[in-house]
């Protein structure tokens, strides 16, 4: 049965400590993205755009008057298909060229990953699957490690965590310890296998995470979790569990679960 266009696209969660959780219902839940807004005195700031598929203007504007600044924590396609939207973009430096000038190669859009079973309703009419991909988006501001995002009355810091991809980064706020980790760490398997990736600098990456003072993990992908949750993942990590593994294999079995029984 062809799909329908979705009426709402994005759905939204007060999660607290001034976070909205954003995502998109309609992209299948192993796939999907976090889109995390957070609310600044002077300016407010949005942590990774998901994939593009239709403007988040009005559902931000929903949720704030204030000025945004989006930061993606990396540019795989599913976090930065929406950076376009957003007057002041940031990212890693190691990675301004690849959104600048993205493929679906270099976004990894060809990976697999963008298929018929990934969405459960269009975006819009005529969408195709086989046709996405992330629009350019040259960052305005170039983020690196021990910088500060400061939104007037919080302040963010940035961690460059290379290993699942070389510029993803974290956000630490040390004030209430919440981290933004993006795909460096979240609460399923993980992704190291990649052209780009590097398990044994995700691992490097993984040990410094320990070492933060960290309350709540607000990750690129699933439910958020606390401290202990995350020690115990990078303790699975470590040991040689929480990889994602065979792309296929793993896709298939995801699509299989999801599937009504």
């Amino acid at each position: 049965m062809p799909l329908k266009v979705a009426e709402k696209w994005f759905q939204t969660k007060d999660m607290g400590d001034g976070v909205t959780l954003i995502w998109e219902p309609h992209v299948a839940p192993w796939l999907r993205c976090n889109i995390w807004h957070i609310h600044g005195r002077d300016r407010d700031l949005v942590i990774d755009t998901g994939m593009g598929l239709r403007p988040m203007t009005h559902e931000l504007a929903q949720l704030t008057e204030r000025p945004l600044s989006a930061i993606v924590t990396h540019t795989h396609f599913d976090h930065s298909g929406g950076l376009h939207e957003f007057d002041h973009r940031c990212g890693h430096t190691a990675e301004s060229d690849l959104i600048a000038n993205p493929t679906p190669s270099n976004t990894y859009a060809d990976a697999g990953f963008v298929r018929a079973e990934t969405f459960t309703a269009l975006p819009y009419a005529g969408f195709s699957h086989e046709h996405y991909t992330v629009t350019p988006a040259p960052l305005s501001a170039l983020l690196d490690e021990g910088d500060v995002v400061d939104l007037g009355d919080r302040a963010f810091t940035v961690f460059h965590l290379p290993g699942h991809s070389p510029g993803s980064i974290a956000l630490h706020e040390s004030a209430t310890g919440l981290l933004f980790s993006g795909d460096v760490v979240y609460d399923g398997d993980l992704i190291d296998d990649m052209d780009h990736s590097d398990p044994d600098v995700l691992a490097e990456s993984h040990a410094r995470l320990r070492e933060l003072d960290v309350t709540t993990v607000h990750a690129g992908h699933f439910k958020s979790f606390g401290r202990d949750k995350l020690i115990e993942i990078l303790d699975e990590y470590r040991d040689g569990g929480r990889r994602l593994g065979d792309a296929d294999a793993w896709l298939a079995d995801m699509i299989a679960r999801s599937r009504p029984h």
